[in-house]
């Protein structure tokens, strides 16, 4: 039988693996799902969440939800419905009662909840569950441990809540003081961990901001549904071609940073062709093309596989998969661009198909399907149906047609996701 000590230390030796492979990775967005995933692992629970805290809106938003018990009920390959909704936090919410108290909050059943939150009896519970998840669900929640995640300076980043405990058998329990102990060192671990990847986060929007300053049709949802959109098609893309797990999870973490980065070299673009409305003509479009080569400026001297993966898709996001002359910039010497002089109206040496860098072929997918089903100021907004009908008919033209068959058959959660990012 296993005693004590030997649990406990155990539980050390997840903690510390699951921190170093969290220390790997860049992103704030796959570093929260990791987290999540890792805390679940740790103390056995079925399910959960984990909120971002905006302190510009005073928001807690609700950014990665797991389910275990419903996703077995999902076919390979296809995940649970894309949530994504944002509150005020008040102590009437278990979540916003955590961020606001700074205290974790561990409640044996949701359905049936002590009238005090201590033992000594001295603070009435200000707050109730939400039971309408488990209603549109139809999952049962009991056990629920909600846990703040602070930075170094004491300001709370997030909160993480996980749900529904589970023995060897798999039966739902409470979780106990151990587990307790365990999601606290854990929380105070990636605290730093996540600390540095939301600064990571902050400097790449922030040069995201300037373009977007810069060209009225780059605004911020763009930017962050086009990183969502190459998400979901490299996943569903990797699961089709049985990529291994430890290189998606390396390959996903710099994409979604890239992907943010696609357009930042439109910050060379003059005023009079960024916010001209209508239809570029030849020489105002060869200036345009330049876009790429100054986001391919901006990421050189390559330091590290982000700048290598936000350089190429930077330059290449507008090259076609069949190499037609429509695509640019090609074989292109990008350092030798001056910013905002024209490029030559044919390609030199066109890139086809697999000489594309796949994070290049992906973005290039996500950017022009958020194009196409939003309204900019040369064209009006295209329909749902209209949409997937041409990018399946530039299957093997535009784009990389094993790229369009992953798209095609996410078609409801990237529709999911376009609906709920449009602030």
């Amino acid at each position: 039988m296993e005693s004590v000590s030997d649990k406990n230390e155990l539980k050390r030796q997840m903690i510390t693996q699951i921190e170093e492979q969290l220390k790997e990775i860049k992103d704030v967005d796959i570093l929260l799902e990791n987290i999540l995933s890792g805390a679940r692992k740790l103390v056995n629970a079925d399910a959960g969440s984990i909120y971002e805290y905006d302190v510009k809106e005073n928001k807690l938003k609700i950014r990665y939800s797991q389910n275990d018990t419903k996703q077995k009920e999902l076919a390979p390959g296809e995940k649970l419905a894309y949530t994504s909704y944002s509150f005020i936090p008040t102590k009437q919410y278990i979540s916003g009662y955590c961020l606001l108290s700074k205290k974790m909050v561990n409640i044996e059943d949701a359905y049936n909840l002590p009238e005090y939150i201590d033992e000594e009896k001295t603070e009435k519970r200000p707050y109730e569950f939400n039971e309408l998840s488990d209603v549109a669900t139809g999952y049962r929640t009991h056990s629920i441990l909600t846990i703040p995640l602070i930075m170094t300076n004491g300001r709370v980043l997030g909160v993480l809540q996980i749900i529904n405990a589970q023995d060897e058998n798999g039966n739902v329990i409470p979780f106990d003081k151990d587990s307790e102990f365990y999601i606290s060192q854990f929380a105070s671990k990636v605290g730093s961990i996540y600390e540095y990847a939301y600064l990571t986060r902050q400097n790449i929007d922030r040069l995201v901001k300037m373009a977007g300053f810069r060209d009225p049709k780059e605004t911020g949802s763009h930017v962050e549904r086009v990183s969502s959109f190459s998400l979901e098609i490299y996943d569903r893309y990797a699961t089709n071609i049985g990529i291994p797990e430890k290189e998606r999870e390396r390959f996903r973490d710099n994409l979604r940073l890239a992907a943010r980065c696609h357009d930042v070299g439109k910050v060379a673009v003059p005023d009079k062709i960024l916010k001209k409305e209508g239809i570029l003509d030849d020489d105002e479009r060869d200036i345009m093309k330049g876009h790429t080569c100054v986001g391919a400026q901006i990421f050189s001297p390559i330091e590290n596989e982000l700048d290598r993966m936000a350089r190429d898709v930077c330059l290449h996001h507008h090259d076609r998969w069949d190499g037609g002359n429509r695509g640019y910039p090609g074989n292109f010497n990008y350092m030798d661009y001056i910013p905002a002089t024209k490029m030559p109206h044919e390609l030199e040496q066109a890139l086809v198909g697999e000489d594309i860098p796949l994070a290049a072929r992906i973005v290039a997918l996500a950017d022009v399907y958020d194009a196409l089903r939003h309204k900019r100021c040369y064209k009006s907004e295209w329909t749902m149906e209209d949409t997937f009908a041409e990018i399946q008919g530039q299957s093997g033209k535009q784009f990389d047609p094993d790229l369009v068959k992953a798209f095609m058959q996410i078609k409801d959660r990237l529709e999911d996701i376009n609906r709920a990012i449009s602030w």
